[in-house]
């Protein structure tokens, strides 16, 4: 996974604008299937809870924050809307993680 965190996300006001786009992108890639924002990807038998995992892994690196504890819940990764407030949450709530 080679997508700059610092390059697509750090230094733009909007970032659900940019990482909307690029977590569709991911899933689109690695599913074969566009998927709108607020499509459940696990009722819809699309993701299973393993691809979950994948997601935290793919979302920690390409964004620099660390999903863990009550964030851990599938309910933060039923859609992309989800997943998208997650990281911004996170990137708000974590010192230093812009400049990581």
């Amino acid at each position: 996974m080679t997508v700059p965190s610092d390059q697509d996300v750090s230094d733009t006001g909007n970032r659900a604008d940019t990482v909307a786009p690029e977590l569709a992108h991911f899933l689109t890639a690695r599913t074969g299937r566009s998927w709108p924002p607020d499509a459940d990807l696990f009722a819809t038998g699309g993701l299973s809870s393993l691809f979950a995992m994948e997601l935290v892994v793919h979302l920690e690196q390409t964004y620099g924050i660390t999903v863990r504890g009550t964030d851990l819940r599938l309910d933060n990764f039923r859609t992309v809307r989800r997943m998208v407030a997650l990281v911004d949450r996170l990137r708000t709530s974590e010192p230093g993680a812009h400049g990581a």
